[in-house]
């Protein structure tokens, strides 16, 4: 028998693999088991309600996904009323992903959500700030440190806090939201990028930009995580660009403990519980007896750097 579970913090989860927030829905419960996941996470949702941007709000580049969704939501008295007790029914952790315009919209919608049935919360930090002139909070450690603060004084549930890829301070920033009080980091969100329909020469999106995921994110997001893995004492979770088990174990053996699947699930709804069976056979046919034999094994020759840049020839 090969174990795949895994330890985030205090939470135990049956298996390294959930969703990522806005790909994961009550609906997916019509197409295969929700208990296979080691984790359900939940769309992001806003203390208020909140229409999302204006459309279109997804398109297809190289293979890819760009998305402005702008985080639609009914509002979190609607999502405590309707959205966890569905929850509620299954023994799967909870993780309810949360996004604020401030520190104290932050921290106020945490306090909200902190209710039973809930077993932890993931910060959306990667969302923009008004107070920083609508640069999202963990693009600076300054404002990563500052809402982590405000969010662990507001809760004592686990605090994963999702990072962004558009900074050039990852590891700073890591280190910030870890003595913010985070329990986790989830890397990363999506890269701002932009696409152009070169027959009406508008943008692609509604909102001009938008997130792109998928598999153009991975190796950015892949290096990330090994970054933040560190950096940081706290356990990362990868994010962006998983599509299978190979994937999943590139992520673990940069250093991360779990992983989120996104792009995924909307070419294959059943891709995570592909991507479980896939993993277990993988580590059967490795001899291993666990996944956690595999977390943080990369081979790096004593290279101190986490990156090696090379000048071009000239």
């Amino acid at each position: 028998m090969v174990d795949l579970s895994v330890a985030i913090g205090d939470l135990r989860l049956k298996n390294p693999i959930m969703p990522a927030s806005g790909t994961f829905s009550e609906e997916l419960a019509e197409v295969f088991d929700l208990e296979r996941l080691g984790a359900h996470v939940t769309k992001t949702i806003t203390r208020d309600w909140r229409d999302g941007n204006t459309l279109p709000r997804v398109c297809e580049v190289n293979g890819s996904m760009l998305n402005s969704i702008g985080i639609p939501s009914k509002g979190v008295g609607s999502f405590l009323e309707k959205v966890v007790p569905f929850y509620q029914r299954y023994a799967t952790p909870l993780v309810v992903s949360i996004s604020g315009n401030t520190e104290e919209e932050f921290a106020t919608l945490c306090r909200e959500v902190s209710v039973d049935g809930v077993d932890a919360i993931e910060v959306n930090i990667s969302c923009p700030n008004i107070e920083e002139d609508g640069k999202a909070f963990a693009i600076r450690p300054s404002s990563t440190h500052k809402v982590m603060r405000a969010l662990r004084a507001a809760t004592d549930l686990p605090l994963w806090a999702k990072l962004t890829p558009n900074t050039g301070e990852t590891s700073e920033v890591a280190s910030a939201a870890e003595e913010g009080g985070a329990d986790a980091l989830v890397v990363a969100n999506t890269i701002l990028s932009m696409a152009i329909d070169i027959q009406t020469r508008k943008p692609k999106l509604g909102n001009l930009m938008g997130g792109l995921s998928g598999p153009s994110l991975k190796p950015i997001a892949l290096r990330m995580a090994y970054q933040c893995a560190r950096a940081t004492k706290i356990p990362v979770i990868g994010c962006g660009g998983i599509a299978t088990a190979e994937d999943v174990i590139e992520y673990l053996i940069a250093g991360a403990s779990a992983v989120q699947v996104g792009t995924a699930t909307f070419i294959h709804p059943t891709a995570m519980v592909t991507i479980i069976d896939e993993l277990e056979a993988y580590l059967q046919a490795q001899g291993l007896s666990s996944v956690r034999d595999l977390i943080g094994t990369i081979v790096d020759d004593g290279q101190d750097e986490a990156v090696v840049f090379m000048e071009a020839a000239p």
